[in-house]
């Protein structure tokens, strides 16, 4: 197995050593960034006095053809490939011969692997963002629909006051707003080039390393060559948000879960994204949503693993580094099926107003009743106290609040007045919240154009 380190070395290594030690299993799929990278570093060369332009043009050419053998699924791999730089550079090499073997010149694996996986990064942080736009468009979609449609909200599982449900989905609108801005954060900080850091010390040919990295699409260089070859913030970055937003998946899956069960009834989930039980004929389940759930357990680990690897290294490039790729890619695979498949499950969502209306029960009015009193010049934990008593009363008596009298009212405090029956309603309590981001009307019209304007939605 001849290698492009093996000069120094008496004899090959060993076949176990190479499959322990070689990549190329899973980085072959940076095969189209290593090829940009190598095009451009080629030309870089000329102006570096390096190659002629017509031997870089030769080059360039190869790495096309290589490119394309990649693209129709045509290249041969040979067993002495430990990673896909060194693949592609024996191809090269292969089809137009010793001039290939001028393109390493000044470079070396370190900075090259960290370019490419720079570029693969981007290139999956926009696929991503893409992806969180359209399931934002499926909540703004469902919020749009059914705006005004009232359901109990939940503090600690337990009846807390009246929501809606476009107020609902639009709560997990917004979290996917800051995964967003996080990504594009993300990419900013991975859009910076190390290319020309070499091993670790820097080029020792007059690279333009600016113009390397407008060329490939980077925002800057990086100022410090040990630093180059051995930053994998990036990477962490990556992981974070996608760890950030399998966790919001795994919220709303919850969610949704428990508002499709026969205790609910709040919703009622699609044929098309359930399953059913081997043994018991009538079931019907959330697998979907209960998946989405478990992956997000997943993608917290990929973090995990990547913050473990990462906290015991020294300056510069080290072969710990190589394992930083898996989880970027898994992370990066598991959420370019979970997103859409969230995204047509919302879609497909059937609400059902009547089952959420029945759990509309007065008690989620008693924060009005106290609101109603701190209105009247009561004190607001004097009122609290207030209310709280007229709740004891009504589970006393095996009623609702709204079935005491006035005199019942008011035999608790007399400052209740025959005005109070205002407040003793869904409507009127959703109304009087009209701050922004409450559940008024116009509070909620005011959310849901931000939405919209947030995600590019156009629908009427």
């Amino acid at each position: 197995m001849s290698k492009l380190w093996g000069g120094r070395f008496s004899r090959q290594i060993d076949e176990l050593v190479h499959h322990f030690n070689e990549s190329l299993t899973f980085d072959r799929r940076l095969y189209d960034e290593d090829i940009n990278g190598s095009v451009a570093w080629a030309r870089g060369l000329v102006g570096a006095g390096v190659l002629t332009a017509d031997e870089a043009e030769t080059i360039v050419a190869g790495l096309e053809q290589v490119r394309d053998e990649f693209d129709s699924g045509t290249f041969v791999y040979e067993p002495a490939d430990e990673d896909i730089h060194s693949a592609v550079e024996r191809r090269l090499t292969e089809l137009i011969g010793p001039v290939g073997g001028k393109l390493h010149t000044g470079r070396s694996r370190n900075d090259q692997v960290a370019t490419d996986f720079r570029l693969w990064v981007m290139r999956a942080c926009d696929e991503l963002d893409g992806h969180l736009q359209q399931l934002q468009q499926a909540l703004v979609g469902s919020a749009e629909a059914h705006l005004h449609v009232p359901l109990p909200g939940y503090t600690h599982l337990q009846h807390a006051q009246p929501i809606t449900w476009g107020h609902w989905a639009l709560s997990h609108f917004w979290p996917l707003a800051r995964d967003r801005e996080r990504l594009g954060q993300a990419r900013g900080r991975t859009a910076v080039s190390p290319l020309g850091a070499a091993a670790l010390a820097g080029c020792a040919f007059p690279i333009d390393r600016d113009g390397l990295a407008q060329a490939l699409g980077f925002e800057g260089i990086t100022p410090n060559s040990l630093d180059a070859v051995s930053d994998r913030d990036f990477v962490a970055d990556f992981l974070y948000v996608a760890a950030m937003i399998g966790l919001h998946m795994s919220r709303i899956s919850e969610q949704l879960i428990l508002y499709s069960t026969a205790e609910f009834r709040f919703v009622r989930i699609d044929d098309g994204y359930s399953t059913g039980s081997s043994i018991m004929p009538q079931k019907k389940n959330a697998d979907t949503l209960e998946l989405t759930r478990g992956k997000s357990g997943r993608l917290l680990g990929n973090l995990a693993g990547m913050l473990a690897t990462l906290k015991g290294l020294p300056s510069t490039y080290d072969k710990d580094l190589q394992e930083d790729k898996e989880p970027v890619f898994d992370a990066f695979d598991t959420l370019c099926v979970v997103l859409p498949v969230m995204a047509g499950l919302i879609d497909t969502l059937t609400i059902n107003p009547q089952h959420m209306a029945v759990q509309l029960e007065s008690g989620l009015l008693a924060t009005d009743l106290a609101d109603y009193l701190a209105k009247k010049g009561m004190p607001f934990r004097e009122a609290h106290g207030v209310v709280g008593r007229i709740v004891r009363l009504a589970e006393e008596r095996g009623v609702e609040i709204t079935a005491l009298s006035l005199g019942d009212l008011q035999q608790v405090n007399p400052t209740f007045q025959a005005d109070v029956v205002s407040v003793l309603d869904v409507k009127a309590s959703l109304a009087s919240r009209a701050v922004p981001g409450g559940t008024a009307p116009e509070a909620l019209a005011a959310q849901l154009q931000a939405a919209k304007e947030a995600c590019g939605f156009n629908a009427a």
